[in-house]
């Protein structure tokens, strides 16, 4: 991998650019290129948004591309634009310049940076940097744990009818993006006998964050719910 640049999946937290580790951002401030994906032309790119301003303090400016990362279900055309993403950012390492692709959260919970490793995994030198979770900063602006002693935590992408399969198998659920819930699966969790608490937060860590107790009726993009059922 001689003269070829280094990737980095970069995780960069929940929202608030302070909760970025040092290493992430040390590393956004020395790379050649930062790759950030967007869902659409009129969309922003959230995790472009967070490091902006380290990127504004930087002495030479990065270059920034943003590849197209449809929300469509379709996995064939969501594999045509992950090869594309790969494409490019290939050509930028076979000229020898590192590249960061960032990514919200941790890049190894629902990250669409995994997706660009898999095409490019053993071609190029790549490390992956951790972020802190949505998860876990919505569980500290609660003031609760996520879990304790030998309990059992379980992370769902999507509430849909499979809950069913899985609702008396853990003890606490974390619910991400729960914008896409159906009302009627969320009234199945809250009729369940057992005692718990459920707690939603919207755009967790940013100046807009909000905590309300059960699910969110808003339902803003960011939302997670937090459910513990009490043994």
């Amino acid at each position: 991998m001689e003269n070829k640049g280094k990737l980095y999946g970069i995780g960069v937290g929940p929202g608030d650019m302070e909760l970025l580790t040092l290493k992430a951002a040390r590393i956004l401030k020395e790379v050649d290129v930062i790759c950030a994906p967007h869902a659409g032309a009129e969309k922003e790119s959230i995790a472009l948004s967070i490091i902006q301003p380290l990127l504004d303090e930087r002495e030479k400016k990065a270059m920034v591309v943003q590849p197209l990362f449809p929300m469509k279900e379709d996995v064939n055309h969501l594999k045509k634009h992950w090869m594309e993403a790969a494409f490019i950012i290939s050509d930028y390492l076979n000229h020898g310049k590192d590249v960061a692709f960032i990514t919200l959260g941790d890049p190894s919970i629902f990250s669409t940076f995994t997706y660009v490793q898999k095409n490019l995994d053993g071609k190029y030198d790549i490390e992956v940097i951790p972020g802190i979770t949505s998860f876990t900063a919505c569980a500290a602006a609660i003031g609760e744990p996520l879990v304790e002693k030998d309990e059992t935590l379980t992370i769902v992408p999507k509430i849909d009818k499979s809950i069913k399969d899985i609702i008396d198998k853990s003890d606490n659920f974390v619910f991400m993006k729960t914008s896409r819930n159906s009302r009627k699966v969320e009234n199945k969790i809250l009729k369940d006998p057992r005692e718990k608490t459920v707690y939603s937060v919207e755009n967790c860590t940013m100046e807009d964050e909000k905590i309300v107790e059960g699910f969110s009726n808003e339902k803003p993009y960011l939302t997670t719910t937090i459910v513990k059922f009490k043994n």
